[in-house]
């Protein structure tokens, strides 16, 4: 049932499109920015804003950033010979809480999955390919999430690199399948990372 309030059943119809907000999580939210001060709904409001205005993707690595290219590109004490493939920019930020990985990376921008319409066309597989070919990587680490497009995303890319003369490894089974990495702990990507497996051809 809609609230008398336009502004307000707009703002829950804005709210319920974020990931994991349902329609009571939506109302809880919106009565809380109601009952705080004026200036913390406005500081809300200007963060969201600024972040569209200024967010953009990498042009080398295509994870999230305000420079380009961004700093984990410029950072010249990461390791230049491995390269970590990962679907989304939060799969980037989440592998580098670990702290353990210190390589170069590849945020391929979603996962293949046909019947939603995503074929290799629609993800940053050809600048994929063009990076292992012109770069100095001995190993290219597939960090794609454990669910079924990510398997299937993994095995489309180990037919396409191994070719090109680069070890291809994918992350070890430490993670549940079909969860997504943002959502794992440190820990577990930290063993995932250390028990990756030459892939199979």
């Amino acid at each position: 049932m809609g609230y008398q309030s336009e502004s307000l059943n707009q703002l829950l119809l804005e709210l319920v499109k974020l990931p994991g907000i349902g329609s009571r999580s939506a109302q809880r939210i919106a009565f809380y920015l109601l009952k705080r001060p004026r200036e913390e709904s406005e500081a809300l409001a200007t963060a969201i804003r600024t972040m569209r205005e200024r967010v953009r993707s990498c042009s080398v690595c295509f994870g999230t950033t305000e420079a380009d290219p961004c700093p984990l590109c410029e950072d010249e004490r990461r390791d230049s010979r491995l390269l970590c493939v990962v679907e989304e920019p939060s799969d980037l930020w989440a592998l580098e809480r670990t702290g353990e990985y210190r390589g170069r990376y590849h945020v391929l921008q979603g996962s293949l999955s046909p019947l939603d319409g995503r074929g290799p066309e629609n993800l940053r597989i050809a600048e994929l390919v063009h990076r292992v070919k012109g770069g100095s990587f001995e190993e290219v680490i597939l960090a794609t999430n454990p669910n079924a497009e990510g398997e299937a995303t993994a095995i489309y890319l180990g037919h396409l690199l191994k070719p090109l003369g680069v070890r291809v490894t994918r992350i070890a089974r430490g993670l549940p399948a079909g969860s997504d990495l943002e959502f794992a702990d440190e820990l577990t990507l930290s063993r995932a990372l250390e028990g990756r497996k030459e892939m199979a051809t």
